[in-house]
């Protein structure tokens, strides 16, 4: 196989030779032969596979380090490459719409109009809640949490030996923020309350683990919603879950940070498949102590008169079916009854989790 020059190499691969020297210099493109005495670089018509995965990525935003993992990851397994490619756009997509929907928020917080265009609608809202957990008929303890006011829902879920602990301390930690925090800080005291409530449980674990385990394998999920005034502050993190029914049609409008759904994502497990994959608990984020794993999903809602919202814990959603969960929120009379309903249907359905749940209404004064 003839070699090619650097230039012949960038013409084929459609990345610069300015390109190639850098990707060189990072060991991400090496080229197969250096002439010692010129410096020349030349490359190899087997290399083309992976300058061209490269001129991709670049294309996509991915940063380089990254690239360089999937270009290995693709050389002996390109279908787990694929599902590293899901993963990070499905991630840069929802950061997309948090920083999109922060842009909004800023321009009419600035703008001297912070509901917008609805602000005169929107000053005359308010939220009827109601929230509840039960232990479940399998489970020795509760270790989900849920909370219900006037400006915050949230539902935590607990894991290892202190999860009890951990999901009322993220829980908390957001009710301090009701009468605290307001207007444009919401989303940085949101993320301010999950990363102290992350530290907390690298720190602050009771190392008594009784019959329950090791409590540094300890941790929660967590999904709520501050009421701004004129927008629901979205902040969540693992597979606790948000729903909205809004004229008649349930949304979710949360996205599981879990192994299986970065698989549906990628398009390599269907959602009937999910259901009984031997690790569909599996998390990729969540509260556990670690900075890797805790970067919340951050984004503001919109609500509409008549909304109603539904927090849950998996516990829930795992048990009770999305056409049975979609007629109780439509036809529940009020919030309360609806979370009676639900648990009682996770119950009817053997309990195996702990079941924890937080419903509001956006209503006219």
């Amino acid at each position: 196989m003839g070699e090619l020059t650097i230039g012949a190499f960038a013409r084929a691969s459609r990345l610069s030779p300015k390109a190639l020297r850098l990707y060189d210099e990072l060991g991400l493109l090496t080229p197969a032969r250096v002439d010692g005495t010129t410096g020349y670089r030349y490359y190899v018509e087997a290399q083309l596979p992976r300058a061209r995965l490269v001129a991709w990525l670049r294309r996509v935003g991915m940063p380089l380090a990254r690239i360089g993992e999937v270009c290995d990851l693709y050389e002996t397994d390109p279908p787990a490459a694929g599902l590293v490619i899901g993963a990070y756009w499905a991630r840069v997509e929802t950061e997309t719409a948090a920083r999109r929907d922060l842009v909004t928020f800023l321009v009419d917080q600035l703008s001297g109009n912070p509901a917008g265009k609805g602000v005169e609608k929107m000053s005359e809202m308010r939220m009827r809640y109601a929230a509840g957990t039960d232990r479940g008929l399998v489970r020795p303890v509760n270790q989900d949490t849920a909370y219900a006011g006037s400006r915050l829902l949230a539902v935590a879920d607990g894991f290892g030996a202190d999860g009890a602990r951990a999901s009322g301390a993220a829980v908390d930690a957001l009710v301090a923020l009701e009468e605290s925090v307001r207007g444009a800080d919401v989303l940085n005291g949101l993320a301010d309350a999950v990363d102290r409530v992350n530290r907390g449980n690298r720190e602050g674990s009771s190392g008594d683990s009784g019959d329950f385990g090791d409590s540094r394998d300890s941790g929660t999920t967590l999904t709520a919603m501050l009421w701004t005034g004129s927008r629901l502050a979205l902040v969540h993190v693992g597979d606790t879950r948000a729903y909205l029914l809004r004229g008649g049609e349930v949304s979710r409008i949360t996205h599981d940070h879990t192994l299986v759904q970065s698989m549906i994502d990628a398009g390599s497990l269907t959602v009937e498949e999910a259901t009984s994959h031997p690790r569909r608990a599996l998390l990729l984020r969540a509260l556990d102590g670690s900075a890797d794993h805790a970067r919340p999903d951050l984004r503001l809602h919109d609500v509409v008169p008549g909304d109603r919202y539904l927090l849950c814990s998996d516990g829930l959603f795992t048990v009770v079916g999305p056409d049975d969960i979609r007629r109780v929120l439509a036809t529940a009379e009020d919030p309360a009854d609806a979370v009676s309903e639900l648990i009682a249907l996770a119950l009817a359905g053997g309990g195996p989790d702990n079941v924890a749940c937080a419903v509001a209404d956006a209503v006219t004064v």
